[in-house]
């Protein structure tokens, strides 16, 4: 009966999760900058003041591929799982979903049973990103009740448009578009929803060529 119990760090409002333990351990994205070959990494750091390893690295998963460009990233599953019109109280907040901006590159990063010492279990291809959904350069992630969402700046070819796409919550397969209808939003950015309203909101930057290499002014001031 364990496993069909809710995970423990799942919380019904802000208020119990602000009064929830502190976390003890941060994952933060380590980008190589230089173009010179170099791959990015996630690192693992202590931040329990109580620790004698407190503000130091202590982990670090290398990507395997150079020239990712980790941006943003995020949980597999989260409190979400327990909206009361798709309950998944049996997943588990377990996998970091770490995209690449620049490759399209998406990594299913793996932090139990050593949380120090995470690992990855499964990388997808830009390729596969492209042909299910039409989509590249994916930009932020939610754990959503129904899947994990998603954005994308553009297209596969560099323009517009883009939006959300959503995969599965334990397959970490990529399900296809999110949008049903898309309306005459191009730019795709950030997002995020209000599930005791039923709504969403998004927002705009620019598609991948007119950031990718850094600004485009040729793009943005034609208002490309």
């Amino acid at each position: 009966m364990s496993l069909w119990r809710p995970d423990p760090t799942f919380y019904p409002s802000p208020t119990m999760a602000m009064d929830a333990p502190a976390e003890q351990l941060a994952y933060v994205a380590m980008v190589n900058g230089n173009n010179h070959g170099g791959h990015d990494a996630l690192g693992v750091v202590d931040v329990n003041p109580a620790s004698p390893g407190y503000g130091a690295l202590t982990g670090q998963v290398d990507m395997p591929n150079a020239g990712d460009e980790l941006h943003h990233f995020g949980w597999n599953a989260c409190s979400a799982c327990l909206c009361p019109h798709a309950a998944h109280p049996h997943v588990e907040r377990r996998y970091l979903v770490a995209p690449g901006i620049h490759s399209s590159r998406i990594h299913i990063i793996d932090t139990k049973p050593d949380p120090r010492r995470p690992h990855i279990v499964k990388v997808i291809e830009p390729e596969t990103l492209a042909a299910r959904t039409g989509y590249a350069s994916p930009h932020t992630v939610h754990c959503g009740p129904d899947g994990i969402l998603m954005s994308a700046l553009g297209a596969p070819g560099g323009d517009g448009p883009g939006g959300i796409f959503v995969m599965d919550h334990e397959s970490f397969d990529v399900l296809g578009k999110w949008e049903l209808e898309r309306g005459p939003q191009r730019l795709s950015y950030d997002f995020w929803w209000h599930l005791g309203f039923d709504a969403l909101i998004t927002s705009e930057w620019g598609t991948p060529n007119m950031v990718s290499k850094g600004i485009n002014p040729e793009i943005l001031l034609s208002g490309g």
